[in-house]
């Protein structure tokens, strides 16, 4: 569908239901509500995606109905299931919301003050609760109208039904089904604090690392851990029984910081510690491979101007925290 068809529709759809009547609701929030409901799977979890109640999200959805006079759905003790007319309105809503966007954007132009919704943004843990929160208020403080949820986990987002605009995620994409956005690479290297050294001494070769304790990331390694030489361009895989394994980036570190272990840990993180000589870099010819950074969304054909400005101000915030350069021509944004 065109900008110029959906703008007629919209223009059709608010004559049609007659938007002047008081007792009619904002028929953008309807059909934003509808569809949500159909993407979460439920009413309760649609409200909780929009931040309001089930029986708000039941009058609106009821308001609806009464609007197209069918029945959008049937709802059962365990599943919801559309009817034809609503699988049409799903179909149609999202084309007209969609639009929707395009035409605000175009009618707001270059006026920062006009930038207002809500962002539904997953992030690791690692970066998420402290060094991404300086771009994130930058964002807010640029755009006073925007509202952030600020979701903090590891796991791979489901965008349809979390109702997830976008996902920062480290480590390799494994689904073929969204737009991945390259960031930059994370360098990691194996570190261990100081007592861990003098109690097990230099090492000849870098095999001799499987006998040392080692404290593993499981989201990028457990049992077995390739490294490269970045002097003889040589790589060597190492077999590890660790002592402990975690996926939190930050657990691991404390772990390593108190002295129960190695690990190969991303350099950002370590980089205070190694300067105040808590943790000592060892190994230094060999690192693991580092670990690319993407923006995560999906697929659409219009991407609202208020996440493409998020992922713009974000982007610039990673790369500068993982020192990318970002005229860096293998960086290709």
């Amino acid at each position: 569908m065109s900008f110029v068809a959906g703008v007629i529709v919209i223009l059709l759809y608010t004559q049609r239901m007659n938007i002047n009547n008081p007792k009619n609701l904002d028929r953008i929030l309807l059909l934003t509500t509808w569809v949500r409901i159909v993407e979460a799977g439920s009413l309760s979890a649609a409200a909780k995606q929009l931040n309001t109640t089930q029986p708000t999200v039941s009058r609106r959805l009821q308001s609806l109905e009464q609007i197209f006079k069918c029945k959008l759905m049937l709802r059962t003790t365990h599943q919801l299931k559309l009817t034809d007319e609503g699988d049409t309105c799903y179909q149609y809503a999202k084309q007209l919301l969609e639009q929707w966007s395009i035409l605000e954007d175009t009618v707001v132009g270059n006026e920062t003050s006009i930038i207002k919704g809500r962002l539904r943004v997953r992030a690791p843990h690692a970066f998420g609760q402290q060094q991404l929160i300086k771009p994130l208020m930058k964002y807010l403080t640029m755009y006073p109208e925007m509202r952030i949820d600020w979701l903090l986990n590891d796991t791979s987002p489901d965008f349809l039904a979390d109702n997830i605009d976008c996902a920062i995620h480290v480590g390799v994409i494994t689904n073929p089904n969204v737009v991945a956005k390259l960031i930059g690479y994370v360098p990691r290297i194996i570190v261990a604090a100081p007592e861990v050294i003098n109690k097990h001494g230099d090492i000849n070769h870098i095999t001799e690392l499987q006998q040392w304790p080692w404290i593993a990331v499981s989201t990028f390694y457990n049992h077995e851990l390739t490294l490269k030489n970045t002097v003889l361009n040589t790589t060597c895989s190492l077999a590890l029984d660790p002592i402990l394994s975690t996926d939190n980036l930050y657990s691991a570190l404390e772990c390593v910081k108190g002295g129960l272990g190695i690990g190969a840990i991303s350099s950002w993180l370590v980089k205070p510690y190694l300067l105040t000589g808590q943790l000592v870099h060892i190994a230094e010819n060999w690192q693991a491979d580092p670990l690319p950074v993407y923006f995560v969304y999906p697929y659409s054909n219009y991407y609202a101007k208020r996440l493409r400005l998020f992922i713009e101000i974000m982007t610039i915030g990673i790369q500068q925290m993982i020192g990318i350069d970002q005229n860096d021509d293998h960086i290709k944004m």
